[in-house]
């Protein structure tokens, strides 16, 4: 996700944007041949835990292994028909199956492995009826129908939205949905350590447009589809319909398919920005191996806000807030590419550990523009801990965030300084070694503090547990 608004103007405010294509100039570490992730666990198991933040949603009882959604949106009556077939593995003896699925949804059909079953929704679940034996793997298949409705964001940013499937006035959808949301649209288990296979299908009005997270498949008629062939978290996947939208297609390294969603004449001054994913990609390559999957991009919504939805990044057209110029979504740019490594390829566990994703990106958006527009990244470095302690004093440490208080400027600049920290004790060789083993080595899992600690620990043959520990848990910036 994007940096909260207050935290860009306080690393910026130093810095002059260049406008750069392209990051010529010096560089921070040689350029290895990208390197082949190892694409993680393909059979969509996960092991998931409680929520410690947001308990309500999510069940760690289920594992899911792949979601098969087949969606049909009706803008005249703003109804979207959904059948989910959803094959899990119960890890855990249950009454019922319960998943996460917020909103005015009526239950038109269910079965489990083809037998008929019961099921409601309330309270933000879906109920089957059905009882769960532990060791066993099932095939739910349900089919739903209503108007999507987005819930509260947890949090006090200046950009904060409702979650989840938003409907427009003429009838069209996007959404975001971090912490939690995808369960706006369709039965989740809307947690990040459940990671899950996709396939999507949307069906649409003619003349009109749908776009998701994955792969993208054939058209046929007004059925867009989308695969999803590595895990993903139910908050990294997106959807967005209009009847506005233009395709443009650009090729990125080793002949990656970039594909950019736009609308014509609301989204043109973005356009130049966007078409320098190519360079941006290749300068991530650079530092962090092979981009973890098969194809990327991004979509525009009448959003304020951005979001690093795996494969295909969401972008709010209003992202850029008041600025005049367009330049600084080249950074924000950046940093949604960098999740697509830091966040997707591998999430948190919980969102106690959200510093993972963000402390990652914001490290990487500020080396890249430092080399960008030629200034010393210790000048970043300095600025970021006066913003550092004003986070620490507002919100407390980054490992023990606030439930009310999601993504805000403690999780991004905090764990960018421990990593800056990490990154002069070991050198560029050493620092870029690590972050390209902590993803080729954990993509499509969920990981947590602990487990980076201990592949720090491991990877470079050093302690680095005090260190790692004071930058997350000290209530001041440490020395």
């Amino acid at each position: 996700m994007r940096r909260p608004s207050r935290l860009l103007a306080a690393l910026t405010a130093t810095a002059v944007l260049a406008g750069c294509t392209s990051s010529e100039g010096r560089s921070l570490v040689p350029e290895p041949p990208p390197q082949q992730l190892d694409p993680g666990n393909l059979d969509g198991t996960s092991t998931p835990v409680a929520d410690p933040l947001y308990p309500a949603y999510g069940n760690p009882a289920i594992d899911v292994l792949h979601y098969g959604l087949a969606l049909t949106w009706a803008p005249q009556t703003k109804t979207l028909t959904g059948k989910a077939t959803v094959k899990l593995r119960v890890l855990r003896a249950e009454p019922s199956l319960r998943l996460d699925l917020t909103g005015p949804y009526t239950v038109t059909t269910a079965t489990i492995d083809g037998a008929e079953a019961a099921g409601r929704v309330a309270d933000g679940k879906l109920t089957v009826d059905r009882a769960l034996t532990a060791g066993t793997t099932i095939t739910l298949v349900v089919g739903y129908a209503g108007t999507p409705a987005p819930v509260p964001m947890p949090s006090h940013r200046g950009d904060a939205e409702p979650l989840g499937l938003t409907v427009t006035a003429d009838g069209g959808l996007w959404t975001m949905q971090e912490p939690f949301g995808a369960s706006t649209w369709y039965p989740a288990n809307d947690q990040p350590s459940d990671k899950a296979l996709y396939d999507i299908s949307v069906t649409v009005p003619e003349g009109w447009e749908a776009i998701a997270g994955g792969t993208p498949g054939p058209v046929r008629g007004g059925t867009f589809s989308y695969s999803s062939a590595q895990p993903v978290a139910t908050y990294l996947t997106t959807l967005a319909v209009g009847e506005r939208y233009q395709q443009e297609r650009l090729t990125g390294p080793h002949d990656l398919p970039i594909t950019l969603w736009t609308r014509p004449g609301t989204d043109d001054r973005l356009l130049p920005v966007l078409r320098r994913a190519p360079q941006q990609l290749r300068w991530l390559e650079a530092r962090f191996g092979r981009y973890p999957f098969p194809s990327t991009g991004a979509v525009i919504v009448p959003s304020r806000s951005a979001m690093e939805t795996q494969q295909m990044v969401t972008i709010g057209g209003d992202v850029l807030g008041d600025a005049k110029s367009v330049e600084p979504l080249d950074g924000i740019m950046l940093h949604e590419y960098a999740h697509q490594w830091f966040g997707d390829a591998v999430s948190p566990a919980t969102w106690k550990d959200v510093w993972l994703n963000e402390g990652w990106a914001t490290y990487a958006e500020a080396l890249y523009t430092a080399e960008r527009d030629g200034y010393d990244i210790e000048d970043w470095a300095r600025r970021a801990r006066k913003s550092d302690a004003d986070a620490r004093q507002k919100l407390g440490p980054p490992g023990n965030p606030r439930a009310d208080s999601f993504a805000e400027g403690n999780v991004y600049v905090c764990p960018a300084l421990m990593l800056h920290e990490l990154h002069k004790a070991l050198g560029d060789e050493a620092f870029f070694a690590l972050a390209r083993a902590w993803v080729s080595q954990h993509a499509g899992t969920a990981q947590d503090r602990a487990a980076f600690t201990a592949f720090v620990n491991r990877q470079t043959g050093r302690d680095f547990t005090a260190l790692i520990n004071a930058w997350l848990d000290s209530p001041t910036t440490p020395a």
